[in-house]
């Protein structure tokens, strides 16, 4: 019998309605699973006899397992290899930032260290993108809402984490319903993250962004266009046939009426491709009546499985500028995190051949995007 996440809380929450729990024991049970990972649910304080038989029967304090954590050389990023209970294997990535060491608008930015977790939503991709490693793995299944969670709890474990963002692997659209599951409750006690602290990544999944901003409120919305037209989008991207860009354009111009919100989109400089002064003007003219942050992206070279090369650093100042001076549109370049380690954006695969998880490696305890 293969058991359910304790942070899978929809199944929870019917375990407990239909044995006539009352659900307001939930809370603490996920404090105390979130303070001691590999508790016993008896080690659980006053909860209702009822409640510990139930546990023992359907739940586990964690299906997965933390088998390897890798840090980069300057320190601040940290991959971690996750073996889920079907033994699939994902990958997660802590950012560590000091905002303090930044300037907004001239001076110096308030705040201190803090960390962001990129989340993985999918074992593989089945998007295709030609330049993520991810997409070459293919589609292998959707991860269950705890599954999601437990990302953040191994990664609480190693560092206080403060952001959410959903550009692991996987498409998160793609797995709806566990997505939104997972933020609702990634956004409730004891996580308590804010909405605006977590962002989802998509390449345009039409009519999940249509329903996202009624289902999550104030959540940060990333789009990974990386092209200004159509045609390049597909090359690059083939689920774009998919979804159109006009249409997208025209579902993201909803999403902002409605939300009120800025939109952030991530643009990946590739040489010769779509990096040229000429698409440039093509996104500004895409994007100039948007309230939108561009973040350009440097690409991360992934061995054989690319023909695509990076842009120059020249380049992307170029194209920076002619966003920002021309169309007044606030531009940053994301800066390189985790690339030795393969834990930088496009870089997240795994080779289940070189990943074997045995008892023996398996540990007990273990950006921000600019408003």
């Amino acid at each position: 019998m293969a058991y359910r996440s304790i942070f899978d809380g929809t199944e929870l929450r019917a375990e407990f309605e239909k044995s006539g729990i009352n659900t307001r024991f939930i809370p603490s049970i996920w404090k105390h699973v979130l303070q001691n990972p590999n508790c016993k649910w008896e080690e659980i304080p006053s909860l209702p006899s009822t409640v510990y038989p139930l546990l023992n029967s359907k739940f586990k304090p964690l299906t997965s397992t933390l088998c390897s954590v890798t840090d980069s050389t300057d320190g601040v990023t940290s991959k971690l290899l996750l073996q889920l209970q079907s033994g699939a294997f994902v990958e997660a990535v802590i950012m560590r930032y000091d905002t303090r060491l930044g300037r907004y608008g001239g001076k110096p930015r308030p705040g201190g260290p803090r960390s962001t977790l990129c989340v993985s939503s999918q074992v593989g991709c089945k998007m295709g993108c030609k330049f993520c490693a991810t997409g070459s793995m293919g589609f292998k299944n959707n991860l269950l809402a705890g599954e999601i969670v437990e990302q953040l709890v191994h990664a609480s474990c190693i560092s206080n984490i403060r952001n959410i963002v959903f550009m692991g692997m996987g498409e998160p659209l793609n797995n709806y319903m566990a997505l939104v599951e997972a933020i609702r409750t990634m956004t409730r006690s004891p996580f308590q993250l804010s909405p605006r602290r977590v962002t989802v990544s998509t390449v345009g999944i039409i009519h999940a962004i249509n329903k996202l901003q009624y289902d999550i409120p104030n959540l940060n919305l990333a789009v990974s266009l990386h092209a200004p037209v159509q045609d390049i989008r597909c090359q690059i991207m083939p689920a774009a046939r998919a979804f159109p860009l006009e249409k997208l354009m025209d579902a993201l111009r909803v999403y902002q009426n409605n939300s009120q919100q800025k939109i952030f989109i991530e643009y990946i400089m590739l040489d010769g491709v779509n990096d040229e002064e000429q698409h440039a003007h093509q996104l500004g003219k895409l994007l100039e009546t948007f309230e939108v942050v561009v973040n350009l992206i440097p690409f991360n070279p992934i061995g054989d499985l690319s023909r695509f090369r990076t842009s120059s650093e020249v380049k992307v100042n170029s194209f920076q500028k002619v966003l920002r001076s021309t169309y007044n549109i606030r531009t940053t370049v994301r800066k390189q995190m985790g690339q030795d380690i393969s834990g930088a954006c496009g870089q997240l695969a795994v080779n289940l051949q070189e990943k074997i998880c045995t008892s023996a490696d398996r540990l007990a305890d273990i950006e921000d995007l600019p408003l």
